[in-house]
C-alpha cells in the first residue's frame, strides 16, 4: 500500500528536521558563527582589508609536537559529520540503488571522476584567486593566512590530510546529502541548490565578503554539476586540490611573495 498523504507530509517534516539538525551540528553551525564573525569584523575600527583570517595555525607554537597532535585530531574529526550524513542516508529512508550510487561515491567511473575533478579545479582555482585578490584590494576581504604551523616535517602531510577532510565534509554534506535528502523530501531542486550555495558562502564569511561571494558561486556551479551528472567524486577531488593549493601553497610561499 502507498503511504497516505498525511503520512507523506509527516515523513517530509521528519526529513527536513533531520537536515536541520545535521546542519546544526556541522556546517550550518559554522555558518552562524561566521555571520557573527563578519559582524564583529565590520564593526571594528580597523578596516576589513587590514584584518587577518588564520587557518591551520599552531595551537602551541612553543611545543610543536602538541600542535601536531591538535592538527591531527582536527583532521580525524573533520569527516565525522559527512560519515553521519551517509549513515543517515543508508539507514533512514535509503535511496534506490544504495547510498554510494545515489551520491555518486561509487567507483564505477574513477578515471572520469578524476579528470572532471582536475578540470573543475583549474576552472575554479584561477578565477577564485583573482576574486580573492580583487576583493582584498577593494577592501571587502581580510588577508587569509592559510597555514601557520611552522616548518616541520609533519606540516605538509597534515595540511594535505586537512584538505582531504575538508573536501569530504563539505561536498558530502552540502551536496551529496542535501541534494539526495532534498529530493526525497520533495523540495524544489532549485531551492536545494540555492540553499546549499548560500550556506556554503555563509560559513566562509569570516574571511570577508569576497569569501562569501566566491564560495556562493562555487556552490552554485558544483551543485549544478552534481544535478547534471549525479557524481560527487569530481567535486571532492576538485575541492581537495583547491585546498591543497591554498594550504601547502601558502606554507611554501608565505614571506616569499608580496601578494600573500
Amino acid at each position: 500500500m502507498s503511504a497516505s498523504p498525511p503520512g507523506r507530509s509527516r515523513l517530509r517534516r521528519v526529513m527536513l528536521l533531520e537536515v536541520a539538525l545535521l546542519l546544526g551540528v556541522s556546517l550550518g553551525r559554522s555558518a552562524i558563527y561566521s555571520v557573527l564573525s563578519i559582524i564583529e569584523r565590520t564593526t571594528r575600527a580597523v578596516p576589513l582589508d587590514q584584518q587577518t583570517s588564520s587557518l591551520n595555525q599552531a595551537a602551541t607554537p612553543d611545543r610543536p609536537w602538541l600542535s601536531a597532535l591538535y592538527q591531527l585530531v582536527d583532521v580525524l574529526l573533520l569527516p565525522v559529520p559527512a560519515l553521519l550524513a551517509l549513515l543517515l542516508l543508508a539507514t533512514a529512508w535509503p535511496p534506490r540503488g544504495g547510498v554510494l550510487a545515489a551520491t555518486g561515491l561509487d567507483l564505477r567511473r574513477v578515471r572520469s571522476d578524476l579528470l572532471w575533478g582536475l578540470g573543475i579545479f583549474v576552472g575554479i582555482g584561477v578565477p577564485g584567486l583573482a576574486l580573492y585578490l580583487g576583493s582584498r584590494a577593494l577592501g571587502l576581504n581580510t588577508t587569509v593566512q592559510a597555514a601557520g604551523l611552522g616548518e616541520h616535517w609533519w606540516v605538509v602531510p597534515l595540511l594535505v590530510a586537512s584538505a582531504a577532510g575538508n573536501a569530504v565534509l563539505e561536498e558530502v554534506v552540502m551536496v551529496g546529502y542535501l541534494f539526495v535528502r532534498g529530493a526525497q523530501a520533495r523540495v524544489s531542486p532549485r531551492l536545494v541548490l540555492v540553499s546549499s550555495a548560500v550556506v556554503r558562502g555563509s560559513y566562509h564569511l569570516y574571511q570577508g565578503f569576497g569569501g562569501f561571494v566566491g564560495n556562493l558561486v562555487m556552490g552554485l556551479l558544483l551543485g549544478c554539476f552534481f544535478r547534471r551528472t549525479g557524481r560527487l567524486w569530481p567535486l571532492v577531488v576538485a575541492h581537495f586540490l583547491l585546498d591543497v593549493a591554498s594550504f601547502v601553497g601558502y606554507a611554501a610561499l608565505a614571506g616569499r611573495v608580496s601578494w600573500l
